[in-house]
């Protein structure tokens, strides 16, 4: 399947939004996730903190939500759900590579890469990790690439931290599925935008993520901001979420915004859901505060260039 096109931006359920956002140069300058701190600081930033990046927020219009892609209670299958935007300035100026490059940008919904079976498991797998620790405010991640978890105010690497204490909390079959569901991913992007699944790389940050309602205690809580995947981690191309929870049962608020020029669209979480999109300007986007109960995803991130490629994680 290709990207689609349609012309009518209220009609979720036809063929794409067509709209050209030019946001890129502003944001560029805004990112304060690439300071001497370290890789770990970047990952929040696919939750929404991105330095000046609010001052667009505040800027770009209504903050309410115009239009739902996507509601909960839909089921997106066999194909995906595809929304076409045009591709940003911004590739003009970046290194392309050809069968992986985006030529058509957009975003994209799809409840048939996950079962919610699979999505149940991989929660289970995400609360184990995350109760060895957490963040003092909202929002925690846990990578199990570089073995990165929330801790109070910091990170620590739970291989190092823990040690054989993580084969009690992790299994083999755990990283088997998180493995065979990446993979799906991958191929269904691929599918949809039309590349060659074997010159897309994962990238990192890869991760789980845990947000709820508690009071930010830092920065890194804040997970809320508008910001560009691209500008934040310059080797982003191509960005993926997997909810593991149901927005409306599980939690309230969390919505995914994605935040055009002529209007705020959001895709509401459901359990095996994965929404997909181009990593570019095109789609500027923030996460929803939570105002009750707890969200769980994974970030799933892909790029084009193998210098930045990362392998997939495995038990110690």
């Amino acid at each position: 399947m290709t990207v689609q096109r349609r012309g009518n931006p209220k009609a979720p359920d036809t063929n794409g939004i067509e709209k050209k956002i030019k946001r890129g140069n502003a944001l560029r300058h805004g990112s304060g996730w690439r300071g001497s701190r370290g890789p770990l600081l970047l990952l929040l930033g696919c939750l929404g903190v991105c330095g000046t990046a609010t001052w667009l927020f505040v800027t770009s219009g209504n903050s309410e939500i115009t239009e739902t892609l996507v509601r909960q209670r839909e089921l997106v299958a066999p194909d995906p759900r595809v929304y076409t935007v045009q591709c940003s300035d911004d590739y003009d100026n970046l290194k392309r590579y050809p069968g992986c490059t985006p030529q058509k940008c957009g975003r994209a919904v799809t409840d048939a890469a996950v079962s919610m079976e699979e999505a149940a498991v991989l929660r289970r797998l995400a609360e184990r990790g995350l109760s060895l620790a957490g963040s003092e405010g909202g929002a925690s991640i846990l990578d199990l690439h570089s073995g990165a978890l929330s801790m109070g105010r910091q990170f620590v690497n739970i291989y190092r931290y823990f040690g054989d204490q993580i084969k009690e909390v992790f299994t083999k079959e755990d990283f088997q599925l998180y493995r065979d569901v990446r993979g799906r991913i991958q191929a269904v992007i691929a599918k949809t935008f039309g590349l060659d699944p074997s010159l897309m790389y994962l990238t990192k940050p890869t991760f789980f993520s845990r947000i709820n309602s508690t009071v930010a205690k830092t920065q890194h809580d804040e997970y809320w901001h508008p910001h560009i995947d691209k500008v934040t981690y310059g080797s982003f191309d191509y960005t993926s979420l997997l909810y593991l929870s149901d927005y409306g049962s599980d939690f309230t608020g969390g919505r995914f915004i994605f935040m055009d020029a002529d209007g705020n669209r959001t895709v509401e979480p459901r359990a095996g859901r994965v929404s997909f999109f181009s990593s570019g300007s095109e789609n500027l986007h923030r996460v929803e505060q939570v105002t009750w109960g707890t969200r769980y995803a994974i970030t799933v991130s892909f790029t084009c260039d193998p210098a930045h490629a990362i392998s997939d994680p495995a038990l110690p």
